[in-house]
């Protein structure tokens, strides 16, 4: 079975520059001022106050500079995160690092960044400044090639920073000598009024009173645009008027806000009291989300018998309507974002109405039973959909989890989001992530229960894609006590399968083929294919191929895959596929071998699976010397010592790979000599991983 690549396996060496919504107006000035900093200084921090577009400003130049970049312009957006000591994991997904050791995220982090000419822009600081400082004074030590652009309403306080504040658009009047058609905040006006309402020309009757809105709204962008959207029902004098009633209403009410942010206020209240009153109260509780989410979870999350399920959607289509939801459609679907500085201002009127504990136990129960759905469809033909929408759904998880582990008495609801989310901490790229997550809630739950015993063996799971197998067999043992103690049948055969598991890692291939052939024995009627029976027939047919048993661990992959054909599962299967390509390689079918090492490849370009992927590129490499193709082994050889560096520990550890590593490379030397040896390797470690693939699957034309 061929699949078309779908999501990319790793790093991409573009950069990740979300796309450019709008129209973007003015700030030719600032712009070419900003690229000037830029050259000069490697640390360049953009100020202001919120909806005065700074990270609007930074993204358009980073579009206009990205050619400057051999290794990318990377986006990592901090506006909803809300623990400090997870930045630098943040920015580590972000830039599409899957690193899943157990070493500190910043060594992962430094040593990825250390030689590449990039650009990073970390966005919306302000709330995390220490750990944003300490992080960006870390990278720029480590790689002299390095820029970084920071968005922030105050300054990081780094001696070398060089601090570009972000004023508000010029507005009519400020330059005599301009005309006033062609002054940024009107064509900004212009812009976002030709999209509401196509019919509208900017001319003679209206500019008066267009620049007389403008001047009254400082110049802000986002306080423009959310006047412009009123254009469907009013006209601009109607709309000048009806704002100069907001602003007398507020004169006086703060003494110690800075004029302009009185502004930005007095045109989101005055939005906010145009708003239908249903759509007020959806606006307070939409900002309970964090990103983007789907209409479903708006339905789920902010209806009661005040806001009915059923309305919903309509409410949400007005919020657009009034540019307060950002909407966003692609392949997945459509979804919605609030825009930061309104989600806060939503925050604050949830607060008034007395509605923020019930509605963020709301977001995470819908959290809670989307990751049980998931988890329950994900051994199945939807797998790669599962996959998609979980890592879409990424920030949400975070603040579900964290509102749980912040909350008495829900504690146990962290344990039962994490644990059901599983396939996310291994397949989806969040290794690290999740073992922090689980070590947190299950010191927040020290008592021995159901929930406690399948989060220790999910934590299990987690340490060994990290090549921990102590710390997994910590996990599995502990795991076991506790299960047998409470009666959970269930969770004593899953301590027996990541028993054996850790036990593969260190090299213990008895105990490896003991416990797991335990797990497969008492989970062969079981329903559930995932975490338990499939990895474990993977597992135990590795263990024979090292034991010599080479057709009773093909016979059990065959098996297997037939099952995973049968069931739609691919994860799994990319891994019974690799390792069926070591059983054939054993016994001298080597072509056979590298059609199961190139599928089990091609499978993987659907899933964030670096560690699986770098596996099965070393198994490539050894096939490719069996048909005596060394140069393209040295080259992968080259692309893998590159990129193991940022995934973790190289091949987990364990004996049985790092003694067929070793191996290999001597071969390849003695075949191909010194000296043409370190240029193939030289010349894979330029690859990234997806090239890195490519190369592996024929399908990247190398030199000769």
């Amino acid at each position: 079975m061929r699949l078309p690549m779908a999501t990319p396996t790793g790093w991409r060496r573009e950069g990740n520059l979300p796309a450019e919504l709008t129209s973007f107006v003015g700030r030719t000035r600032l712009l070419a001022n900003l690229k000037r900093h830029l050259g000069e200084s490697r640390l360049v921090t953009v100020t202001g106050i919120g909806g005065v577009g700074k990270s609007r400003t930074v993204l358009r130049l980073a579009h206009q500079v990205r050619s400057q970049y051999e290794d990318g312009v990377w986006f990592a957006d901090l506006a909803r995160l809300q623990d400090a000591g997870m930045v630098k994991h943040t920015i580590a997904s972000a830039l599409g690092i899957a690193d899943q050791s157990s070493r500190a995220a910043s060594e992962s982090l430094t040593e990825w960044v250390e030689g590449r000419h990039m650009l990073l822009i970390i966005d919306t600081c302000e709330h995390l400044i220490q750990g944003c400082a300490e992080l960006v004074e870390e990278l720029l030590e480590a790689n002299p090639n390095l820029r970084i652009l920071a968005t922030s309403r105050q300054s990081l306080h780094l001696p070398y920073e060089r601090v570009v504040p972000v004023p508000p658009l010029q507005v009519p009047g400020e330059d005599l000598a301009e005309s006033l058609f062609t002054n940024e905040s009107v064509q900004l006006f212009a812009a976002r009024a030709g999209s509401v309402m196509p019919e509208f020309v900017l001319d003679e009757h209206n500019i008066g009173s267009v620049a007389e809105l403008c001047r009254r709204l400082d110049g802000i962008p986002l306080a423009i645009e959310l006047a412009a959207v009123r254009l469907r029902a009013l006209s601009v004098d109607q709309i000048l008027a009806l704002l100069a009633d907001r602003f007398s209403l507020l004169a006086g009410a703060s003494r110690t806000a800075l004029p302009r942010h009185q502004t930005l206020r007095a045109a989101i209240g005055w939005s906010h009291e145009l708003c239908e009153p249903a759509e007020r109260l959806l606006w307070a509780r939409l900002s309970v989300f964090a990103g983007d989410f789907e209409l479903d979870a708006a339905r789920f999350v902010c209806s009661d018998d005040r806001l009915r399920s059923e309305d919903i959607t309509d409410l949400v289509t007005g919020l657009v309507e009034k540019s307060i939801l950002l909407i966003r459609s692609n392949h997945a679907g459509v979804r919605y974002k609030l825009i930061d500085t309104l989600a806060e201002y939503g925050e604050e009127w949830l607060d008034k109405l007395g509605e923020s504990q019930q509605m963020r136990h709301r977001h995470l129960n819908y959290y809670l039973s989307l990751a049980q759905r998931s988890e329950d469809a994900w051994s199945g033909p939807r797998q790669i959909y599962w996959f998609v929408r979980m890592r879409q759904e990424h920030d949400n998880v975070r603040v579900a989890l964290e509102h749980a582990l912040q909350t008495a008495g829900e504690a146990v609801l962290a344990l039962k989001l994490l644990s059901s989310l599983w396939f996310m901490w291994i397949c989806c790229g969040f290794t690290r992530e999740g073992r922090l997550y689980l070590e947190r809630a299950l010191q927040a739950n020290p008592s021995p229960s159901k929930e406690r015993c399948k989060a220790l063996w999910v934590l299990s799971y987690v340490r060994s894609a990290q090549g921990d197998s102590s710390g997994a067999l910590q996990a599995a043992e502990q795991c076991s006590t506790e299960a047998v103690r409470v009666g959970d049948s269930k969770a004593v055969i899953l301590a027996s399968k990541m028993q054996g598991t850790a036990a593969l890692l260190q090299g213990d291939l008895q105990k490896a083929s003991a416990l797991l052939g335990v797990a497969i024995e008492f989970n062969t009627d079981n329903k559930e294919l995932n975490p338990g029976l499939l990895p474990a027939i993977v597992e135990l047919s590795i263990v024979l191929t090292s034991q010599g048993e080479l057709y009773e661990a093909e016979s059990l992959l065959v098996d297997c895959l037939q099952v995973c054909k049968e069931r739609g599962e691919l994860f799994v299967s990319s891994y019974a596929h690799w390792a069926l390509a070591l059983t054939r390689l054993a016994t001298g079918r080597a072509d056979e071998a590298l059609q199961d090492a190139q599928e089990g490849l091609r499978i993987k370009r659907h899933f964030h699976d670096t560690l699986g992927t770098l596996i099965a590129l070393e198994t490539t490499a050894r096939i490719y010397t069996a048909l005596e193709q060394p140069l393209l082994s040295a080259r992968l050889l080259g692309a893998l010592q590159q990129n193991w560096k940022t995934a973790g520990l190289p091949m987990l550890g364990a004996p049985w790979l790092t003694d067929d590593h070793d191996k290999l490379v001597k071969e390849c030397q003695k075949s191909l000599g010194e000296v043409a040896y370190k240029q193939a390797a030289e010349f894979g470690a330029k690859l990234d991983l997806d090239e890195a693939s490519a190369l592996a699957l024929g399908d990247m034309d190398a030199p000769s």
